[in-house]
């Protein structure tokens, strides 16, 4: 690494002319940012902002770009990564070890609108491209930012985001989140030592987890904004060394999206461009080639294949890795219905509905959450239904949301349509004898706190009530209401704000 940093300080004069042509067909007149390259390196994708081939033209704030390398080692001229864009900015965050999955910033809608609610996602590859963006929800994630950038390990466990946020020392600073298991831990700020009071964006870990890349333009530096590295002195992620510029690829322009390859970078910078951002290359070796490398082959994940309109399909997950479920382990069943629905490999259920009307699905898999879903069928639908179902593993700190327990308006009384869903909670302490959880109650931010609290508290011990009067032994579950002191949305507008009413129990023993 001493070598690699005093080459590019004894050639950071040449710069401005080393790795531009490398990309020659991915520069444009438009601003091209974030460079990443795929696992085995014969991918590079980035984000291209306010272009007229993005999702929303010219106005749209960044669509996600990538280019394939050809047998020669050159790179082919930029496509539109169509499924990971909408009318928002996106961009890649990273990806698994194996290429299987990629993860992205911001949030996704159904449609090509932009999402009210915050954090990133992550698509599955299908081989030949990739799937509709899942999101991924984050505690306290919140970006007042119109872009967002950031880094995730490889294997899933880290990850590091620029966000202006809770707490924020002056406009985007860095934040660490770690994967739980089961869920992400709420973003922690840095520190002073890495942020400062203006802008603090790209970041970058090295493949130990213990040096940091950023860009920052409140550290002073050679022009707009400068690369920065730190060493991370302890496990708290709070203590750092005194950033140093890495002067070998910093200019008078404007550098982001620094990251390390070996012994090569890919980076953006404003200098000897037209104004705006190009992707740039650099090198020790001598020639500046990129070579591919092995990884596994990525899981492909197979579509439903559906010859009826009047259909109800999807694709049941698991929900930490979304990986497919296997088609042996899982029982599929639409209530009041004793036959099992057909699953197809890969997790693909498919079922033809008769006539309008609300469908209710249980889905039962070993080793998994038992779950139920409900499908709407109207009078106006003219084609198939998409409905994809995650399942959550059986282990300790599992969080699992009962989406269909539901209450009188402003009371605890439980309606009779929640009845199905809590007898599968049942179901499942019955089979799982030494489990015990905990069930937590949540409301939205209207009202008075103090009767939110109470009106939490009152429900929680509602659900526990029903559990206990069918068998399960009230020494397994304890509870306790939050009231609204806990959204995993905006409360900004009803949409949202509904997703903050909600029952949830996790596992705490098993």
């Amino acid at each position: 690494m001493k070598r690699f940093f005093f080459f590019l300080l004894f050639f950071s004069t040449l710069l401005t002319v080393s790795g531009q042509d490398i990309f020659v067909n991915l520069n444009s007149s438009a601003d091209e940012q974030l460079p990443i390259l795929s696992p085995d390196r014969r991918t590079i994708y980035f984000t291209r902002t306010n272009f007229e081939g993005n999702t929303g033209g010219i106005s749209d704030p960044g669509d996600i770009w990538y280019s394939v390398m050809d047998e020669s080692g050159g790179w082919s001229t930029p496509k539109n990564a169509r499924e990971l864009n909408n009318i928002g900015f996106n961009a890649v965050l990273g990806f698994s070890v194996d290429n299987r999955l990629i993860y992205l910033h911001n949030h996704y809608n159904r449609d090509n609108s932009s999402a009210s609610t915050q954090g990133i996602s992550r698509a599955v590859s299908r081989g030949d491209g990739w799937s509709r963006p899942e999101n991924i929800s984050i505690p306290y994630f919140l970006n007042r930012s119109r872009q967002q950038s950031g880094y995730i390990s490889p294997d899933g466990k880290v990850m590091v985001l620029s966000i202006q946020g809770y707490n924020t020392n002056g406009v985007e600073d860095l934040y660490v989140c770690f994967n739980e298991g089961s869920k992400w831990s709420e973003p922690v700020n840095l520190g002073k030592v890495i942020n400062s009071s203006a802008q603090e964006f790209t970041p970058f870990l090295s493949s130990d987890k213990k040096t940091l890349y950023y860009s920052s333009n409140g550290k002073g530096g050679k022009g707009s904004s400068d690369v920065f590295m730190s060493t991370r002195l302890d496990e708290s992620w709070k203590n750092w060394s005194d950033p140093v510029p890495v002067n070998a690829v910093n200019s008078q322009g404007r550098e982001l999206g620094y990251r390390e390859y070996d012994d090569f970078a890919l980076f953006s910078s404003t200098i000897n461009s037209d104004g705006y951002s190009d992707i740039k290359y650099y090198s020790s070796r001598e020639d500046d080639k990129i070579e591919p490398v092995e990884v596994d082959t990525p899981l492909v994940v197979s579509e439903p294949v559906l010859t009826d309109k009047q259909a109800i399909f999807g694709t049941i997950k698991n929900a930490n890795d979304k990986t497919p479920v296997p088609a042996a382990s899982l029982n599929v069943q639409w209530e009041n219905e004793s036959t099992p629905v057909n699953v197809e490999s890969g997790g693909v259920y498919s079922y033809n509905y008769l006539s309008p009307g609300t469908y209710r699905i249980q889905i039962n898999a070993a080793g998994f959450i038992s779950a139920s879903e409900t499908v709407e069928i109207t009078e106006g639908t003219t084609g198939p239904v998409e409905k994809n179902i995650l399942l959550q593993p059986v282990e300790v700190g599992t969080t699992v949301q009962l989406h269909n327990v539901l209450f009188a308006q402003s009371k605890p009384d439980i309606l009779p349509e929640s009845f199905p869903e809590l007898d599968m909670v049942v179901d499942f302490l019955r089979a799982n004898p030494s489990i015990k959880i905990r069930l937590e109650g949540h409301t939205d931010n209207r009202g008075v706190p103090k009767h939110n609290l109470r009106l939490s508290r009152a429900r929680v011990e509602s659900v526990e009530e029903y559990l206990v009067n069918k068998g399960i032994s009230s020494r397994r579950i304890s509870g306790k209401g939050y009231g609204g002191t806990k959204p995993i949305a905006d409360n900004s507008n009803e949409e949202t704000r509904k997703l903050n009413r909600r029952v949830e129990f996790t596992i705490v023993k098993d």
